[in-house]
């Protein structure tokens, strides 16, 4: 019995889900957006890592104070180079994190404790900052790692990411960072679908997922990516080195197969690795990309 009403519970939700998708499509097709939708009203500067590791990214790579004043700068650096779109700041932390080891169930992936994304949260409203919360699944799937974060995104302020460079389940069992892993549209149109059913379901603003990709086969049949307007997908080239070919990889993976928004990542190690490298500049980015970019991550 139990079961017969959870099954009949799940067959309400998902219709209402398309009946107010529908209407949001509606909606949209009038006005061009859903009320609250971030983008493409502001550019987002987001700050990438996460708070208890130093090699991440800058999010926990210096102290927090230090770390702190170095984001402001960059966000005015933004507004300073385009004063025609307001800056919106983000934390874009790894939440579920890719390991090396395979922990208890073989699956290669980690969660942050509850008092680490407690923490991490304070953090980003100090600074009237939106969060991300990046996944990594290892050998796991969306399916099984999405719902764990399903209480904190019914937050209006926090946001998704996924990165296709450690999902390994269609990788012949290889562990993360041995290769490049991949997602289909279908993994993208899952968690679009994951996430506008927390929009619909607790009338929020439409949230942003953000997919990571840097090569071609990190994302296959990106054509069939299905959009949702609950849902703002942003495809973000976060390649790192000669900004030379960090452009042609931008023109390659995000010009040359559009989704929807489009973002680009900065590295303050890697860019700078070589000589004659570096670390692009807002007015670099703003003139040089096309499209041009409206989420631009530091890590």
């Amino acid at each position: 019995m139990t079961q017969r009403v959870r099954r009949d519970s799940l067959k309400l939700n998902s219709s209402a889900f398309y009946r107010d998708s529908l209407r949001a499509d509606s909606i949209t097709r009038k006005s061009g957006q859903l009320p609250g939708a971030l983008l493409p009203g502001y550019r987002i500067v987001a700050f990438y890592g996460n708070i208890r590791s130093k090699g991440m990214g800058i999010l926990g790579r210096e102290p927090k104070d230090k770390m702190m004043l170095k984001f402001d700068q960059v966000v005015k650096e933004w507004a300073a180079a385009d004063p025609s779109r307001p800056v919106l700041p983000a934390l874009h932390s790894v939440t579920i994190t890719a390991q090396s080891a395979a922990g208890a169930d073989g699956k290669y992936r980690l969660m942050n404790s509850a008092s680490t994304i407690a923490e991490t949260r304070a953090w980003a409203k100090e600074k009237h900052a939106i969060l991300f919360m990046d996944v990594q699944v290892g050998l796991s799937d969306l399916p099984h790692e999405l719902p764990k974060l399903e209480e904190y995104l019914k937050d209006p302020t926090i946001h998704l990411g996924i990165d296709p460079e450690f999902a390994m389940a269609t990788k012949g069992g290889a562990r993360p960072g041995k290769k490049i892993g991949t997602y289909d549209a279908k993994d993208v149109n899952y968690a679009i679908e994951f996430l506008a059913r927390i929009v619909t379901e607790n009338h929020l603003p439409p949230k942003i997922l953000m997919v990571h990709r840097f090569t071609k086969g990190m994302l296959t049949n990106y054509q069939n990516i299905k959009l949702d307007p609950h849902v703002q997908v942003v495809m973000d080239m976060d390649g790192w080195g000669d900004p030379v070919l960090k452009k042609d990889s931008y023109k390659a993976y995000i010009q040359k197969q559009p989704v929807q928004y489009a973002g680009f990542k900065l590295f303050y190690e890697y860019d700078i690795k070589r000589k004659p490298y570096h670390l692009m500049t807002p007015n670099e980015v703003l003139t040089q990309l096309d499209p041009v970019p409206l989420y631009v991550q530091y890590q």
